[in-house]
């Protein structure tokens, strides 16, 4: 009994967010994680680092085993601890921690600690601000209902950055700077998405003449995707519009006749 009392206690803590001592311990993880993010960045920095570096590596060894043990606790005290392993903010917890502990083997992975920037998104529920949460489900499912024509976009303009690099290879050669196929399918990559480094530029007329046509098919596909996304978003809104939406998780795309949300079991509102 006692142990089931902690464990229900702890959660009241720790999952609680419309609790007072949920809100509090919320708070206070998302300053540490604040606190601990801004230690990394300045740790960085190398001026300040060379003064600061093991105050700086002891405070980082204190946040991490803070977070540890607050994923532990998390762990023991949620009613399913694999579906918790497997969320989404419980795989952010792990990778929060695993940086600390990957540097003792490969040196540099602790600035990959900026992870835990993504547990700040615990404050949308604190500050009850799931109506966000629920306008970017809408964007994250009109981004999956678009995947196949991105993925076919994508591979179009692949074959196209394969062709022109292969023949500015033939066409300028080594004395350009296309020293091989692949160098020079860069370069047309480059060129096609308008980013033009000029590390590597044409020098003949040929070479001119092609690179401008590759300009020119960079400026006509680069809306192609926004469009795409565009269009199923427009989609989207439409059938959440339409859609009944569940007031707990705060997602929707339920059937209209549907009573109780598909996702976690509360009841639709219309």
């Amino acid at each position: 009994m006692a142990t089931q009392r902690l464990k229900e206690h702890l959660y009241e803590v720790i999952f609680g967010t419309e609790t007072p001592a949920g809100r509090r311990f919320d708070l206070f993880l998302i300053a540490a994680i604040l606190l601990s993010i801004g230690v990394a960045m300045l740790d960085s920095v190398q001026e300040i680092s060379s003064r600061y570096h093991q105050q700086f590596f002891i405070i980082e060894w204190v946040f991490t085993l803070l977070f540890t043990l607050e994923y532990i606790a998390r762990l023991y005290c949620s009613p399913k601890p694999l579906s918790y392993a497997r969320s989404f903010f419980g795989i952010v917890d792990l990778l929060a921690i695993l940086p600390s502990y990957l540097a003792l083997l490969y040196s540099g992975s602790t600035f990959l600690v900026i992870i835990r920037l993504l547990r700040v998104l615990r404050i949308f529920r604190i500050l009850k601000l799931m109506r966000y949460l629920r306008d970017a489900n809408v964007l994250w499912r009109s981004m999956l209902s678009s995947r196949r024509k991105i993925f076919v976009f994508f591979c179009s303009v692949l074959v196209l950055a394969t062709i022109f690099g292969s023949l500015m290879y033939v066409v300028e050669g080594d004395k350009s700077g296309f020293t091989s196929i692949p160098k020079s399918i860069y370069w047309a990559i480059v060129t096609i998405t308008t980013v033009g480094y000029g590390d590597i530029t044409p020098h003949t007329v040929f070479g001119q003449v092609l690179a401008s046509m590759v300009m020119v098919t960079g400026y006509s596909i680069i809306a192609v995707p926004t469009g795409i996304i565009t269009a199923e978003l427009a989609d989207e809104l439409r059938r959440d519009r339409s859609a009944k939406y569940c007031a707990n998780c705060n997602r929707s795309g339920h059937d209209n006749d549907a009573e109780h949300c598909k996702y976690c079991g509360a009841g639709l509102n219309p």
